[in-house]
């Protein structure tokens, strides 16, 4: 980028005593040139006649046209909007952790040290420690404000507007979203009836229109289905950036792909404290890159994008892997139970998932927006989609046993 001049001390004006007589002076060479011009109206008889500037004149013309994300509201809305208290409220359509951090983590957020002081710009404490955690030097490794940053990051060093991603929905709709803001195109390759990727289309897709990058999700969000190996190759194959998002992977009994960006130089995995931590309100995401990428990455993140408490909270919790692995394991034991009494609904059709929530097809003629509200009254939050592909279903999250056992007492009022 370069600065522009704007100053040329080769002209100025010479304006008369009285303010209402101006000429415009003009040197080049030797000779000076003055040209004189109409008498100026008063200012006040100005304005009334320019049309007023709007604030959002100055907004991007793409920007105006987006439609804003619709994120989950939080317990202190709800309950407000209920009229319940919070501890009233079973919340399962966000797919948050129910059991929370491990204890380790209050205990290091009531003894910070130094939180009057900036944090660490490149997080070295939390990046050794997920270094050690997953097998990948810290090298690789970059943290963000979530995993939802890392996702634009991503987008601003690799999209220019009107580049094009591809996208395979139903899917997290972060990337959608993120693709508009930065005034990239979408190319939509649907999902296969049972959600699984279609490779083939894909494939085309890329052949076709040329796209710079790919998001992808394993266990995809809403469904939870998963990418083998020979997919994901098949796509890696391809001359396209491949962002793989690993949110759910500690539910999948899949091993997570972090390593592979050693010998792919064109994949971006990404992982997050939210799930597997109940880490979601701190905001702790982290994405394994190739070296070759990740420079860049450093360059265009913010400095300080990762609090201190959210650091210390990340480095608290991997501290306790025992706690982790054994709320993995309550939720994994819940998701089977959870899926056998809803597959005893007879009005829903639950899918297989390899993540913490169970997808859901609404049947027998009942409006599933309509369930999740009258849900939503009764003091039980499910999530509902405004999408064409999901109008019919609603998503929900695993919890623990008496949030179970609250949503379907609940749903047998329907039957």
């Amino acid at each position: 980028m370069g600065v522009i001049d704007i100053c040329n001390p080769s002209l100025f004006f010479i304006k008369s005593n009285g303010n209402r007589h101006q000429s415009l002076v003009s040197f080049e060479g030797k000779q000076r040139t003055v040209i004189s011009m109409a008498s100026t109206m008063p200012l006040e008889h100005v304005n009334q006649y320019e049309p007023k500037l709007k604030g959002d004149s100055f907004i991007r013309p793409h920007l105006r046209k987006l439609s804003p994300y619709q994120p989950i509201l939080p317990f202190e809305v709800l309950s407000a909007q209920l009229g319940r208290k919070p501890e009233d409220i079973v919340k399962i359509d966000a797919n948050e952790n129910p059991y929370g951090p491990p204890p380790e983590v209050n205990e290091a957020l009531g003894s910070l040290k130094f939180p009057y002081i900036y944090p660490d710009p490149e997080t070295r404490q939390l990046r050794a420690a997920l270094a050690q955690d997953s097998g990948l030097e810290s090298d690789y490794i970059l943290v963000g404000c979530g995993a939802d940053e890392l996702v634009d990051l991503v987008m601003r060093c690799v999209l220019d507007p009107g580049d094009k991603i591809v996208d395979c929905p139903p899917t997290f709709s972060m990337y959608e979203f993120d693709a508009a803001v930065n005034g990239a195109l979408v190319i939509k390759v649907p999902r296969n009836p049972d959600f699984s990727l279609n490779v083939d289309a894909i494939i085309d897709a890329v052949e076709q229109e040329k796209p710079k990058c790919i998001f992808l999700t394993c266990p995809n969000n809403p469904d939870g289905s998963i990418i083998n190996d020979e997919e994901l190759l098949k796509i890696l194959a391809l001359p396209i950036l491949v962002v793989l998002d690993e949110a759910y992977i500690e539910f999948s009994g899949v091993e997570s792909r972090m390593k592979w960006v050693k010998k792919h130089e064109n994949l971006i995995v990404l992982r997050t404290f939210s799930k597997r931590a109940g880490l979601a309100g701190l905001r702790v995401g982290y994405g394994a890159f190739p070296l070759s990428i990740i420079e860049f990455i450093w360059r265009v993140k913010q400095p300080y994008n990762v609090s201190v408490a959210a650091e210390v909270a990340a480095c608290a919790a991997l501290r306790n892997p025992a706690y982790l692995e054994m709320v993995k394991g309550a939720l994994l034991q819940e998701r089977k139970r959870l899926f056998k009494l809803l597959e005893e609904v007879p009005f829903l059709s639950p899918y297989p998932s390899h993540s913490n929530f169970i997808l859901c097809k609404v049947e027998s003629g009942l409006d599933a927006k309509k369930l999740k509200e009258d849900l939503a009254k009764m003091g039980v939050i499910v999530r509902h989609y405004n999408s064409k592909e999901l109008k019919s279903y609603i998503r929900v999250s695993v919890g623990k046993p008496e949030h179970t056992d609250a949503l379907i007492k609940c749903l047998k009022c329907f039957a």
